[in-house]
């Protein structure tokens, strides 16, 4: 049985860069003695040791991630700090120097090789070109793709392979015969064989799929800031009362107990309850509800969410880390830590392609070397490197990166941000979605649903003297009742002695009338009798809608109800993905009934209702511990954790920025139907990927037997140099062409 009583540290690792590199250092940290267990968050470059006793080996730590090639940076202290920032901003800014040096140097290698092709260099001898060709390449082949030669030797050293195998083994192979044929001519002139450069191919391989690396690292830089921006919520000074003496102090120097004032449009500092004074407070940042929630004596209070109207004291109940703004900060990092990268298909390929042709090659130049008449070490290793060079074509760089290009280019132009290939090989998969309710699938912002008259009032009157009043409040149904009013033709009559009672409604005279438009609260103070509208009332709050009374000369005259409704295309994208088999939930704190309401509307048949912000992460993990492939559709800071928990978090572009930069999948338009357009476009740039793969080692896989000599004996035909770059050249054209027919399968399939 699993000790429960466990120490967790977190620490900083540098050098990883994919879902292998999670998988070796997590083995290495979990073989330490005492460690039960390891989890890698590869987006903050930390790992989560759990282990047991107080204290963990730290020098174990630093050899064990040094034996497995990376760079132990030591403990993440609580400061919410990130230490490795700095060292990602340095990674991408040298990622960016050296694809852009890889890119001018492949080029003008290129160029070199291809010389009849460009009259500027037709005048240059051959030979003295290819000793240019030498000098531009040796950068570009060992600096330029040094990062998959160390990747190569990690792979190596855990006993697998994977794309930086196949990048590092075809641009060498590729290099070091180019540069033998080039200082050494005469070493292969006994085969019978012409020598042929490959510099140009070795160049361009390192510097397309470095191309792709560098994408895939800014993508993963933009969850560390996600949370800064969340730690940025908190105000850095909060006004605390001592003794009758209000001062300001730091943030950090409040501890439970103390006694804060928050005055109107500051963010709150800390949970707390209120003990004086009344307001209404945006929580929309931690429950997504539209709707400011009204806060008085003894109401809870979060730290981050902004006080809108009034003033009000309160006490500190949690603070630091303990606040539920902290718990979101760290609900997201942990989630980060729980969705481990996917294996690229590409890596797939490539643990089984490599050991393949490298046992291939090592049998060809033993049979070349030993088992054949009259056998030549420079035929033998001609051979032996030939295998080498026409296994690992070009086509290769380009067969993911093109398509990605290609379907990630088609998303925008339809409003849909992918980011990085993982979640377009991924998306297509999905089973399950989860979305939230509030500013997702529903508008957001509450409208008016029902106008209920009482007495002898009518619906104009009623309306009438709710937005004469409304148009001088700050209430937070006040647009709502505004807007209702515009659309009936409505205009506002003169308002006398205005009053707004904080947390209740607001009061005046309108044609000697005395108006008074609150909540019940606001009608007890005032002593008007609410028994004629309970039974409506009790039906409306049911349905999950807000109410507001509306009395006239200290009769009740009505009943008004708000409620956010749904968009447009709710029901038209759960309609979609049933189509496709994809299990839709919805996710909310709203009662069941209220849910129910939202849920029957547009057709969804099962809701998680009374979840609080907090616990949504763990409603996405649950799910996905039942096997499946889960996405989460959301638009709000409470939905950040969920976001990141999910194998693809997809949020509106009209969110916050914390949902935005959480998600794999941005929908840039208010359309939900983007969700079930993205899944679409999704399988469809997968099947092209693999085309594309399959394409790229299909005329190169045909010439491996002519490279290993098996057409010699019948034929006398070795590895003819202009076969080899026929194969290359083909099989880039059929990568490229394939990737650019995406477009016209994304125009025949997509149903909008």
């Amino acid at each position: 049985m699993r000790d429960t009583n466990l120490v967790k540290n977190n620490i900083h690792v540098r050098g990883m860069t994919c879902a292998a590199c999670v998988r070796r250092v997590e083995n290495v940290l979990r073989k330490i003695p005492g460690v039960d267990d390891a989890t890698v968050i590869l987006s903050l470059g930390r790992a989560v040791v759990s282990h047991h006793g107080h204290n963990l080996d730290l020098s174990a730590v630093e050899s064990s991630i040094a034996d497995a090639g990376y760079e132990f940076l030591g403990l993440i202290e609580d400061d919410r700090e990130d230490p490795i920032e700095s060292a990602r901003r340095k990674e991408l800014s040298g990622l960016k120097v050296k694809v852009t040096a890889g890119i001018i140097l492949s080029i003008l290698t290129f160029m070199g090789s291809m010389q009849h092709w460009f009259p500027i260099f037709s005048n240059i001898p051959r030979q003295s070109m290819l000793f240019i060709l030498l000098v531009l390449s040796t950068p570009a082949v060992f600096w330029v793709g040094s990062r998959f030669f160390t990747g190569a030797i990690k792979a190596a050293l855990q006993k697998t392979s994977d794309m930086n195998t196949l990048v590092a083994i075809g641009s060498l192979s590729a290099y070091l015969y180019s540069a033998l044929a080039t200082l050494r001519p005469d070493f292969f002139a006994e085969t019978g064989v012409m020598p042929h450069v490959y510099f140009d191919g070795a160049a361009m391989i390192v510097a397309l799929v470095l191309l792709g690396r560098l994408l895939e690292v800014t993508a993963r830089g933009k969850t560390s800031q996600a949370i800064k921006k969340l730690i940025r919520l908190k105000p850095k000074t909060a006004h605390i009362i001592k003794n009758d003496v209000e001062k300001d102090v730091p943030i950090a120097d409040i501890i439970q107990g103390d006694i804060l004032r928050v005055r109107p449009g500051e963010n709150i500092p800390t949970d707390g309850i209120v003990i004086k004074g009344s307001s209404t407070v945006d929580e929309s940042m931690l429950t997504g509800e539209s709707i400011p929630i009204e806060k008085e004596k003894d109401s809870a209070v979060f730290a981050g969410t902004i006080n809108q109207g009034g003033s009000f004291v309160f006490r500190a109940t949690n603070t630091g880390s303990k606040t539920v703004l902290s718990q979101i900060i760290r609900l997201v990092e942990e989630a980060q830590g729980s969705k481990a990268p996917i294996q690229r298909f590409a890596d797939k390929v490539a643990s089984v392609f490599v050991p393949i042709v490298i046992t291939i090659a090592v049998m060809t130049f033993c049979i070349w070397l030993f088992l054949v008449p009259d056998p030549l070490f420079s035929r033998a290793l001609l051979n032996f490197v030939s295998v080498l060079i026409i296994a690992c074509p070009c086509a290769m760089g380009l067969a993911t990166p093109t398509a990605v290009m290609v379907g990630t280019g088609l998303g925008a132009e339809n409003g849909i941000l992918i980011r990085g290939g993982e979640t377009l090989e991924k998306a297509h998969k999905l089973d399950t979605i989860v979305f939230d309710k509030t500013g997702t699938l529903t508008e957001g912002r509450p409208v008016v649903t029902d106008i209920i008259p009482l007495s002898d009032y009518t619906q104009d009157q009623l309306l009438e003297a709710a937005v004469s009043i409304e148009a001088v409040s700050e209430h937070p149904l006040a647009e709502a009742v505004m807007k209702r009013g515009r659309e009936e033709g409505l205009t506002p009559q003169d308002i006398k002695d205005f009053e707004a009672l904080s947390g209740m409604g607001a009061a005046g005279t309108m044609a000697g009338m005395q108006i008074l438009i609150g909540n019940s609260n606001m009608m007890k103070r005032n002593s008007v009798s609410l028994t004629s509208a309970e039974s409506h009332a009790e039906q409306l709050v049911s349905a999950g809608k807000t109410i507001i009374y509306c009395a006239i000369d200290g009769e009740l005259a009505g009943i008004i109800a708000c409620a956010d409704t749904p968009k447009p295309s709710a029901y038209q994208v759960i309609s979609r993905l049933k189509r496709r088999h994809i299990e839709v939930i919805m996710i909310t704190g709203d009662n069941p009934k209220a849910a129910d309401a939202i849920a029957g509307e547009i057709g969804i048949d099962r809701i998680m209702a009374e979840i609080l912000p907090q616990d949504n992460a763990a409603e996405i993990h649950r799910l996905r511990n039942e096997n499946r492939i889960v996405a989460m559709v959301g638009d709000g800071i409470n939905d950040a954790p969920a976001l990141a928990a999910a194998d693809i978090g997809i949020s509106l572009g009209t969110g916050t920025d914390i949902a935005v930069e959480t998600s794999d999948i941005t929908l840039m338009h208010d359309d939900l139907n983007l969700v079930a357009s993205a899944i679409e476009l999704s399988s469809l740039t997968v099947r092209v990927i693999k085309q594309n793969l399959f394409w790229a080692f299909f005329y190169n896989s045909l010439g491996i037997p002519v490279a290993a000599g098996l057409l010699y004996p019948f034929f006398g035909i070795l590895l003819n140099p202009m076969f080899a770059a026929a194969a290359m050249a083909m099989s880039s054209v059929s990568v490229v062409g394939n990737s650019l027919r995406l477009k016209r399968l994304w125009n025949n399939q997509r149903d909008f």
